[in-house]
């Protein structure tokens, strides 16, 4: 289904960017789980936009309203249902903009398949719609803490500045110490100086963010088409602005021998593990204990604050520039939304492997 993401942990969201609320409902969280609200809120902060000076200044609260599903603090079992209101919508900012196509959205996409879009905010193609994501993948690193299992990303990269890709030499942690979410300090004031910069200038910028999931078992996924690697792609690849991904050293395998890059297995104190973890924790399409990691690419944020040339909806050449409230980077905002969306993927993976079990 096209608004649902998940077998067995699913998640069906639903709302507009500029309509009355967002929300949706998970099905599948396991029962009798505590259900920490304060983290639930707390991921939500972090996604939320006019948090600092260089996202996008809408200011929304985010609150959250659990609406089924728990009792007595507890998971049940059943359907939790959840909606966040939209509060601070400014229409107005896009009515100007409803008889054109801006470039590279999703205007003259969703026309052509549905014969009719929401032009304000996107609609259903906004980034807001990623709140839905937050609070499922909340939910779900609720179940993964019983299990041990960790979910943390940070930005990498923001345009030209890049820090090294060895996540084991940085205390990732600190990434929430700083508005970029760089967990090397001194590269995060130079990305945010860079953000602020293109902000200045009515432009937008991309960047890189790495995901390291510990504590994940051996044994996730599967061996043809549900491969752990293509489901977490998948789920990445489905969030606004991503344009690549690649699992362990990916794209530097390209240019390597098997050689120097096959993962030797070894005993380490009386249990079967590998020397190196290039493939990234998982091979064959399963997760093979060791640490999962992997890097999403954004691209600059599609609404620039200058003059573009496009056409209209009968196809005039025309000149427009956009209003509104934008982000001039995403990386910031959307490290909470990786982390759920690969939250949901290793808890539907591990409850899929207790099912498959007798």
């Amino acid at each position: 289904m096209a608004n649902s993401f998940g077998t067995l942990f699913r998640l069906t969201t639903f709302g507009e960017s500029h309509g009355e609320a967002v929300g949706g409902v998970v099905d599948g969280m396991p029962a009798g789980i505590d259900i920490d609200t304060t983290l639930i809120q707390h991921e939500l902060e972090r996604r939320r936009p006019g948090q600092s000076s260089i996202t996008t200044q809408r200011k929304e609260s985010d609150t959250v309203e659990l609406l089924s599903g728990i009792f007595e603090g507890k998971s049940t079992g059943c359907p939790i249902g959840f909606m966040v209101r939209n509060t601070n919508q400014r229409s107005q900012d896009y009515t100007a903009m409803k008889e054109l196509y801006r470039p590279s959205h999703a205007d003259f996409t969703y026309q052509q398949k549905y014969g009719i879009r929401d032009y304000r905010g996107g609609g259903r193609s906004s980034a807001r719609i990623t709140i839905s994501r937050v609070v499922g993948g909340a939910l779900a690193k609720i179940a993964l803490r019983q299990l041990g299992i960790t979910i943390q990303a940070y930005t990498s990269q923001v345009g030209d500045i890049a820090i090294g890709r060895d996540y084991h030499n940085y205390d990732l942690a600190s990434a929430e110490q700083n508005a970029v979410r760089c967990p090397d300090s001194e590269a995060a004031k130079r990305m945010e100086e860079l953000i602020s910069q293109v902000k200045a200038e009515g432009d937008t910028v991309g960047g890189i963010i790495t995901c390291v999931i510990k504590g994940c078992p051996a044994g996730l996924g599967e061996p043809e088409f549900g491969k752990l690697n293509a489901q977490l792609g998948a789920a990445m690849l489905g969030i606004n602005a991503v344009k690549g991904f690649e699992i362990g050293d990916g794209f530097d395998f390209a240019s390597q021998r098997g050689s120097r890059v096959n993962d030797v297995f070894c005993n380490r104190n009386g249990s079967i593990s590998t020397l190196s973890n290039h493939s990234g924790g998982i091979q064959g399409g399963i997760s093979n204990g060791q640490d999962i990691f992997f890097r999403v690419a954004f691209k600059p944020v599609a609404t620039i604050l200058t003059q573009q040339s496009t056409v209209d909806l009968e196809g005039n050449n025309i000149t427009f520039q956009a209003k509104g409230r934008h982000d001039p980077c995403v990386l910031p905002r959307a490290v909470p939304i990786v982390e759920a969306m690969a939250a949901m993927v290793v808890l539907d993976n591990y409850l899929l492997s207790k099912a498959n079990k007798m």
